[in-house]
């Protein structure tokens, strides 16, 4: 069995490749942004695609593309989510956002080029024809207001309602904003493969629950310059989070209960499928 950590960077690697072959040739702060953005993070998004492309017959050099347009899209998101009109952050990945090095401009059309760079790298994927259409629309439904945007969208509504959200509430938010991503990823192999994504999107709905539990349980007791970013915004902006309602102990322990349960969900494909346990497991474990 391949150690995690080897397979993680792996993964962001062939991503990142992906995405500079996309960019050669290109000059200027937009793709000088552009790259700055995709590197240096855990590379979590790529892993789940190269995984579950392996799982389903479909050899990373294969699956590299869709790997690259998940990074791509995710970086996009950050860098947009670090501006003064979202949560106007100044650090990321333990270096200055993307509008703290460059200006706001810049980090709008990096972002931009960086969410239709995802589904140049989707369209043009060693896939079917039909594969690269699934491919490309089930990308656009998480990245859009039924994802990633609407659960964005309620995160900032909620900044300023009258009354914090609930349980449920906030479970639906994230979701959206954290979850869809991380299901696209793992759903991405049976879709290159045009096979069944029932197991692995159970799967992820459980770990990007588990992941955003753990970023708040960070938010807490992380400090900046491990995290890689600002830590204690959501409660000093007063916003419900797991930990808010839950508290630590039972945030944690709701987080170890849907890791066993995201890998409960793996269970049809056996012993091929540990790798994607310890992702599960690392994502409660992270320190940043």
């Amino acid at each position: 069995m391949r150690a995690f950590r080897t397979a993680l960077a792996e993964a962001g690697e062939l991503a990142v490749t992906e995405i500079r072959a996309a960019l050669s040739g290109m000059e200027g702060p937009v793709a000088e942004a552009m790259l700055f953005a995709t590197v240096g993070g855990k590379g979590l998004r790529a892993f789940l695609v190269i995984e579950s492309a392996r799982l389903h017959g479909v050899e990373p050099q294969r699956a590299a593309k869709a790997a690259g347009a998940i990074e791509a899209l995710h970086a996009y998101s950050l860098v947009h989510d670090d501006l003064p009109c979202m949560d106007d952050d100044d650090l990321r990945r333990g270096q200055p956002t993307v509008h703290r090095k460059w200006d706001e401009a810049t980090a709008v059309l990096a972002g931009d080029a960086l969410q239709t760079l995802a589904f140049q790298l989707c369209a043009t994927a060693n896939v079917t024809d039909a594969a690269r259409v699934d491919l490309m629309a089930s990308l656009a439904t998480a990245s859009g207001i039924r994802g990633m945007v609407g659960g964005q969208a309620r995160d900032i509504a909620a900044e300023t309602a009258t009354t914090p959200l609930t349980l449920d509430e906030i479970t639906a938010l994230q979701a959206g904003k954290t979850g869809a991503l991380i299901e696209w990823a793992a759903t991405a192999g049976p879709r290159m493969a045009q096979e069944d994504t029932t197991a692995l999107a159970r799967f992820a709905r459980d770990l990007g629950l588990a992941f955003q539990i753990a970023d708040d349980i960070l938010d807490v007791e992380g400090d900046a310059a491990t995290v890689g970013k600002a830590t204690g915004k959501d409660a000093g902006a007063g916003k419900a989070t797991f930990v808010s309602l839950l508290g630590l102990d039972a945030a944690r322990a709701r987080a170890a209960e849907l890791v066993d349960s995201a890998c409960d969900a793996l269970s049809a494909y056996g012993d091929d499928a540990d790798i994607l346990r310890d992702a599960a497991r690392f994502v409660v474990t992270r320190k940043s």
